[in-house]
């Protein structure tokens, strides 16, 4: 019997041609997603859900699909989909990460040059009968300087536009290698350098806990008086009280933002300036990507549910059914070793070795680099995933080494993440025991024997008397409690490492005073 999708948004009939001419039944109903009972009445007579934006896959919903193989979200986001649910229900859940790239990069060179000439505003004088030609004195771009945060797959096309406009692009990213930038034909700087330099600054990265309100009130100070800021990428990189209040002094000249920290955004205290352009979220808003990537979830949807293959799925890596108890343990493990080694990791990656000792060196490793590099990518780049990281990190010029031996150590299989940057090489061990949890077994080799906790300390400090007792006390006065204190060592007063475990998070406040103690050298919270 052919399989059965239901696309329950609106999605181009090319796409509905697509599976018919696969095999595949289709139950085209575009306005179903918006009604989640209808939905969830008739969802269990499907094995495939093709969606947008409006359709919400909530857990509730998701009981009811037994049936359900896979969902399709044609589009980058995913967060109106129940990943974990999904996951927990075996559901693979797929979207097209690259699909709206150019349209996104082109709608930021847009608003860019909209902003310049001040062409929204000067419509409408012109529309209302005025010909305030003196009022709209416009800045060229040409010569310009362009700051890039976030020089990713979207930044990247951003960049390469901006040169052949022929500005100076500058780049922030710490994942963008200097040979990639040479590539590029961009600047790499660090963030405060951009900030000093840019005439017009441009983000292009994910909303993460690093990346929240990346540009603040501090930052705009610290910027050109007259700067220039777009936003294409996400509501909340950018303070918006702070910015209104730049826009007003006029140290910030003016600003473009296609998003918002609240949308719909039917008000906002921006939309009272005269120096703002906005966009309802149009980044991706062409036929042309709408189209590509309605085109792609129909084959990737269709490749699955009738030859098994999986591709750009966010939840699960390409791997078989039979391989995977066997390998469950070990992504675990390679995921949490990429994501402890990119929680430290600050500067130009170069290159991230993976290697594998013992009768892990013997499972198909692939999908476990996959896992580890999507770790190691994760802290920076939240929408990330285990079959887009490998993709991800070339485009950043990361060189990704994979290295297998047979022969094994103290263990009977080994991962090793090794991350050389620009400064420095550091890299971590873990195994799998028996009881099928994964540890942290070496850190810069020193021996460690430690499980991986939700919320973690990271402390590198002088093998001295009394460190642990002004540490544990420094946490005890601020009512934290320590779950699990592990640590090690070089040799007696030397070089020193404690993993610590916590309940709860660590307030800034209280990690300021970690720091502060005399022997610690350096002090990071982790999550995993």
């Amino acid at each position: 019997m052919a399989p059965k999708v239901l696309i329950s948004d609106a999605l181009s009939p090319a796409a509905v041609q697509i599976f018919k001419d696969r095999g595949v039944e289709v139950d085209f109903q575009p306005n179903l997603g918006k009604d989640k009972d209808k939905l969830a009445e008739i969802i269990g007579n499907y094995q495939g859900l093709a969606i947008r934006s409006a359709t919400k896959v909530t857990a509730k919903m998701l009981e009811k699909a037994n049936k359900l193989k896979v969902i399709g979200r044609a589009g980058i986001g995913v967060d109106n989909v129940d990943i974990p649910a999904a996951t927990a229900k075996g559901v693979i859940v797929m979207n097209t990460p690259f699909g709206n790239s150019i349209t996104t990069a082109e709608h930021a060179i847009s608003l860019m040059l909209a902003l310049a000439r001040q062409i929204p505003e000067a419509d409408m004088s012109t529309r209302a009968g005025k010909w305030e030609k003196n009022k709209f004195m416009g800045v060229e771009i040409f010569g310009k300087t362009l700051g890039v945060i976030g020089c990713g797959n979207i930044g990247s096309i951003v960049a390469d536009r901006a040169v052949g406009l022929r500005m100076k692009v500058i780049a922030y990213d710490p994942y963008l290698s200097v040979e990639r930038a040479m590539d590029l034909g961009v600047e790499k700087v660090e963030l405060e350098e951009l900030f000093k330099r840019a005439d017009f600054v441009t983000l292009h990265t994910p909303l993460t806990e690093k990346t929240k309100n990346i540009i603040d009130a501090g930052a705009l100070k610290r910027m050109k008086r007259g700067v220039r800021i777009i936003n294409c990428a996400r509501g909340g990189l950018v303070d918006e009280a702070a910015l209104y209040d730049a826009l007003k002094s006029g140290h910030v000249a003016g600003a473009a933002f296609d998003v918002f920290i609240e949308e719909p955004a039917t008000s906002n205290p921006l939309f009272t300036l005269p120096n703002v352009v906005c966009t309802p979220h149009l980044g991706a808003a062409t036929s042309e990507a709408q189209e590509n990537v309605a085109l792609q979830i129909a084959e990737q949807m269709s490749d699955y549910l009738l030859r098994g293959a999986i591709s750009n799925a966010v939840n699960f890596p390409s791997i078989t059914a039979e391989e995977a108890p066997r390998l469950k343990p070990f992504i675990e493990l390679a995921e949490k070793l990429g994501s402890f080694a990119g929680q430290l990791t600050e500067t130009g990656v170069r290159k991230v070795q993976i290697s594998y000792e013992g009768e892990v060196a013997q499972m198909k490793t692939k999908a476990l680099t996959s896992a580890a590099i999507a770790g190691f990518l994760r802290p920076m780049l939240q929408d990330v995933n285990v079959v887009s990281a490998p993709i991800v990190a070339k485009d950043r010029g990361i060189v990704v080494e994979e290295m297998t031996r047979e022969g094994h150590s103290d263990y009977e299989s080994l991962i090793t993440v090794t991350v050389t940057t620009e400064r420095q090489s550091r890299h971590i061990s873990g195994t799998v025991f028996a009881d099928g949890r994964p540890r942290i077994v070496n850190i810069k080799g020193i021996r460690m024997d430690a499980e991986f906790g939700r919320s973690m300390i990271y402390i590198t400090n002088l093998d001295k008397p009394g460190f642990i007792g002004k540490f544990s006390s420094t946490l005890g006065d601020a009512g934290i409690n320590i779950a699990t204190f592990h640590v090690g060592r070089e040799a007696p007063g030397g070089n020193a490492i404690a993993l610590i475990e916590i309940d709860g998070d660590l307030p800034p406040d209280v990690l300021a005073k970690v720091r502060a103690l005399p022997q610690v050298q350096q002090a990071r919270p982790l999550r995993f």
